[in-house]
């Protein structure tokens, strides 16, 4: 399958992406997108003839699935935080697309969450093994960033005993008042906590039973 160059600069991590993978972004204030050629083809645009706005890219969705994504973005203006979505959407040819769209947080210097960065993946007429290969190609980059900042704020929350929440903005905060970026900032803080002393033997004893009898008390309906 043939690639690409990424059209801008600014999307998830990935120099690289196939030509049934498109980019886009998307700012919070003012609710504005940004699509690259490859997202305007898909719907069925030649490059630069449309300004996509949220209400362009709601008229696209199928029917069956316009709810559900309206649903995702509401949740992500509301929250600020990353998603993915499993839908169809249909072009301007009438042609109905399967697609993938996952997305990140998109900050800006100084840390603060501006909007989503993100692929647009169509999966529409590719065998599974080619999918598979977008996939393994694609995603994981996109998540690595995510992950490390996830582990941070998990060393965070056992240190101090603070919520999610607490714990992102304490990263934020420290990304901020050093001017480091957020990603760069939670790797190296994941990394030097290897270096830390271990804890004392009634802690870890402590904790051994914790771990080894926590399942002792999950409740029956919290699913398996």
């Amino acid at each position: 399958m043939q690639r690409t160059a990424r059209a801008a600069t600014g999307y998830p991590p990935g120099a690289e992406v196939y030509s049934n993978v498109g980019t886009f972004r998307f700012w919070f204030v003012g609710q504005r997108w940004e699509w690259s050629d490859e997202v305007a083809r898909m719907h069925g645009y030649e490059p630069g003839s449309v300004q996509p706005t949220t209400e362009l890219m709601l008229s696209h969705k199928h029917p069956d699935d316009r709810a559900h994504v309206q649903d995702i973005l509401d949740r992500a203006l509301h929250s600020g935080g990353s998603f993915s979505s499993r839908h169809r959407f249909v072009d301007t040819a009438g042609t109905v697309h399967d697609a993938i769209v996952v997305a990140d947080r998109m900050t800006d210097e100084s840390g603060a969450v501006v909007g989503n960065a993100g692929y647009y993946i169509d999966l529409t007429d590719t065998f599974a093994e080619t999918r598979q290969e977008i996939l393994d190609e694609t995603l994981p980059d996109l998540f690595e960033s995510r992950a490390v900042i996830e582990q941070a704020k998990g060393v965070l929350m056992a240190i101090y005993r603070v919520s999610a929440e607490q714990a992102f903005g304490v990263l934020r905060w420290r990304s901020q008042e050093t001017n480091t970026k957020l990603r760069v900032l939670a790797k190296q803080l994941v990394d030097e906590v290897r270096t830390l002393p271990p804890p004392s033997e009634n802690v870890q004893s402590e904790f051994d039973h914790l771990l080894l009898t926590v399942h002792q008390r999950v409740s029956a309906d919290s699913g398996t």
